[in-house]
C-alpha cells in the first residue's frame, strides 16, 4: 500500500511539479486545491507519471479557516499521513480580507498551513519516520519584523506584506522543528528561489506592490522571477521534493533547502526567539485549534 502525501495548492505550477516528485517516488498523493476542472487536470498529469496508488484531488479554498479545518478532518480521517507539503502561497496587489475578518496575505500564507499542520499532527506522528515542509520565499528579507497584530503598520504593499507572512511561517517552522525533535517527526523549509509562476507573471508585474523606496528599482528585482530569466515549475519545485523525500536528511529538521536541491543558512530573523513568540500568540489567537472564532484584530 502506498505511503500517503497531501500537497496544498497542488493544481498547478510549483505545487503540481510538487505532487508530481512525488508521485514519481511512489507516494499516493492528494492535491488541495479551490478550482474541480483544474483539480481534475491536475489528476490526470500526475497520474501518467505515478508509480504508486492513483493520486486524488481534494477540494478546499485555504483562505478560510472554516474550510482548513474541515480540511484538516477529511484528510485525517484517512489515517496516518507520511508527508505534507504546505505549498501554498499567494500574494495580493491589494488589500483584501477572508471570510473570517483577516488580512488575506497573512491567512493564506501562514495561518492556513499552522493550523493545517497543527490538526494533521498526529496523523504524521503515527506515520513516523514523517516530514513536514513548508514553502517559504526570499521575499522574507523584505519583510516589516512586527508580529503584534496581524497588520504591520502603514501602507499596504503586496510583496512586503507576503513576505511578512512566509516570514512568520519560516519562524513557525524552526519552533515546530524544535518542538517535535525525536518524535520522528522532522520539519523543513523549503526556498523554490525565482520560478515563472502565474504569481510572477500577474501581481508581481507591478510596482506598486513595493514601497516607494524600491520602486525604481523594482523592474531589476523582479527580473529574476520573469520567464525570460527564471527556471521552470519542475526546478522551482525540486526543493520541496528533495527536503520531503530525500535519505541525506533522515536524522535532521529544522533545515531550509534552497534553490537548487541545497541545505541554505535560515535567515536569521526568523529564528529570533522574539519573533518566534509574537508569531505564536498572534496565531494561537487568529486560529485556535479548538475550533473557536479567534480574536480578529488589525
Amino acid at each position: 500500500m502506498s505511503e500517503r502525501a497531501v500537497v496544498t495548492a497542488g493544481t498547478g505550477g510549483i505545487g503540481l511539479e510538487t505532487a508530481k516528485g512525488l508521485a514519481r517516488q511512489g507516494y499516493a498523493v492528494t492535491v488541495v486545491g479551490r478550482n474541480a476542472e483544474r483539480g481534475t487536470s491536475a489528476i490526470e498529469e500526475i497520474a501518467a507519471v505515478a508509480t504508486g496508488a492513483a493520486p486524488r484531488f481534494v477540494t478546499a479554498d485555504l483562505a478560510s479557516l472554516g474550510q482548513v479545518r474541515a480540511l484538516a478532518a477529511h484528510l485525517a480521517a484517512e489515517g496516518p499521513l507520511k508527508v505534507l507539503v504546505n505549498n501554498v502561497g499567494a500574494m495580493f496587489p491589494q488589500r483584501r480580507q477572508t471570510v473570517d475578518g483577516i488580512e488575506s496575505s497573512f491567512a493564506v500564507n501562514h495561518l492556513s498551513p499552522y493550523l493545517l499542520t497543527e490538526l494533521l499532527l498526529d496523523r504524521l506522528q503515527v506515520a513516523a519516520p514523517s516530514r513536514i515542509v513548508n514553502v517559504t520565499s526570499a521575499a522574507v528579507k523584505a519583510a516589516r519584523r512586527t508580529f503584534d497584530a496581524v497588520e504591520p503598520p502603514g501602507g499596504y504593499y503586496g510583496f512586503h506584506w507576503y513576505g511578512r507572512a512566509k516570514l512568520a511561517n519560516l519562524a513557525y517552522t524552526l519552533h515546530l522543528a524544535e518542538r517535535l525533535r525525536g518524535t520522528g517527526v522532522t520539519v523543513f523549509a523549503a526556498d523554490p528561489g525565482g520560478a515563472a509562476t502565474s504569481m510572477t507573471d500577474g501581481t508581481m508585474t507591478s510596482p506598486k506592490i513595493v514601497s516607494p523606496p524600491l520602486r525604481l528599482l523594482w523592474p531589476l528585482v523582479r527580473r529574476t522571477f520573469t520567464r525570460a530569466t527564471a527556471g521552470p515549475a519542475s526546478a522551482a519545485a525540486s526543493p520541496s521534493v528533495f527536503a520531503a523525500t530525500d535519505g541525506s536528511l533522515e536524522g535532521q529538521t529544522g533545515v531550509l533547502i534552497g534553490p537548487g536541491a541545497r541545505p541554505t543558512p535560515v535567515f536569521r530573523a526568523a529564528d529570533d526567539p522574539r519573533t518566534i513568540a509574537k508569531v505564536l500568540e498572534l496565531s494561537r489567537r487568529l486560529a485556535p485549534l479548538d475550533g473557536g472564532h479567534g480574536v480578529q484584530h488589525k
